[in-house]
This record gives structure tokens, C-alpha cells and sequence, in this order.
């Protein structure tokens, strides 16, 4: 058991029954415990495993490799249609945890063979994601924001396309391109 943990459980508003009751059946299946990106995180070999996070309406432990897995009693959710690995197994309540206890605990046994096996996630490349309008004329227009964009990494660039395209409105997604131009120009990610 690992003290960061132990604080994160006892300083957190909310979910605390069904976070222990989680970490008590996630260390039971032999994993490592961490903190990571501020939440309980479970690593076997130090590679990442399941993670426990919170929101306001639920619990959740969510698989980096759920994609992977089997899923027998149909709980495994893909949270949003732009999630291509992790899965998550969402809790209202700690009856919920409970009643569930025998699944969840083959289900981590699985998340943990799964990584055993070497498998990986066949994730889409780049080129699939989508060019929202605004952004493509922009590219077009400015062959230096063009080579600024095609320099960056994969996944800096799946970044800035989904953050793009997430806007609903066109001037929205407008104004957002205009606001990263500079950060692509420099070389930058959306998070750097």
C-alpha cells in the first residue's frame, strides 16, 4: 500500500467507501500501487494496468488496455468515441462495487494477462482523424503552418485535431485554430 494513496483516499469529498473497496480488490490481483496524474494507479512489470479516478456522478476503474479485453458481462465502457485503448467499469454506489466483486476480480486478472501476452493497441493513425474545415483552409493558405503541423508528433497533432473538431459551432472552431496557430508555428503541443 502506498501512503500517497492512503492520502488520496483520506483527503478525497467524495467516493471513499468505493475507492477502498476498489483498492483493496485492485492490490489483491498482486499489482503495484502509485500515485499518477493525481489518482490511484496500478502497475504490474511498470507498465500501467488499471487506474481508479472519480467524477461527480461516478467511480470508475478504468483499463489502459481495455480495448483488449473480453468483455462477458457487458460493463466495459469507451467513454468517448475518440478513446481508442482504455476501457472503464463505472460504480454509482458501493453495493454496486460489491455485487460486482467476482467480476471485477476476473477482469483484472485479464487486464493483467493481457499485458503479459505483449498485446498492443492497433491505434488509428493520424491520417484517420478527421481535418475540420476551418483548419484545412488555414493549411492550405500557409504552407508554413502546413510543414509547422507535419513536424509535429503523432499524437500532437491527433491532439490538435480533436481539440478542433470538438467544437460544435464554426466560429468556434474557427477561433480555436487562430489561437493555436502560434504554439504549431513554435514547434508546440496543445498540453506543452
Amino acid at each position: 500500500m502506498n501512503p500517497a494513496v492512503d492520502a488520496f483516499i483520506n483527503n478525497a469529498k467524495h467516493w471513499n467507501e468505493e475507492y477502498a473497496a476498489l483498492r483493496a480488490l485492485v492490490l489483491d490481483a498482486g499489482l503495484t500501487e502509485e500515485l499518477k496524474w493525481g489518482v490511484p494507479c496500478y502497475t504490474f512489470n511498470d507498465r500501467n494496468i488499471v487506474l481508479i479516478h472519480g467524477f461527480k456522478e461516478y467511480v470508475a476503474l478504468l483499463f489502459f488496455k481495455g480495448a483488449l479485453m473480453q468483455d462477458p458481462k457487458g460493463i466495459l465502457i469507451q467513454q468517448t468515441a475518440n478513446v481508442q485503448a482504455g476501457r472503464q467499469i463505472r460504480f454509482a454506489s458501493l453495493q454496486e462495487v460489491v455485487k460486482l466483486k467476482t467480476a471485477l476480480k476476473a477482469y483484472l486478472k485479464e487486464a493483467i494477462a493481457v499485458e503479459k501476452s505483449g498485446a498492443e493497441i492497433p491505434y488509428k493513425d493520424t491520417e484517420e482523424f478527421p481535418i475540420p474545415e476551418e483548419f484545412q483552409l488555414k493549411l492550405d493558405d500557409i504552407p508554413a503552418l502546413r510543414a509547422a503541423f507535419e513536424a509535429l508528433t503523432p499524437g500532437r497533432q491527433r491532439a490538435y485535431l480533436l481539440y478542433f473538431a470538438a467544437a460544435k459551432q464554426a466560429k468556434t472552431r474557427e477561433s480555436r485554430v487562430k489561437q493555436c496557430m502560434g504554439r504549431i508555428l513554435d514547434g508546440k503541443g496543445l498540453k506543452d
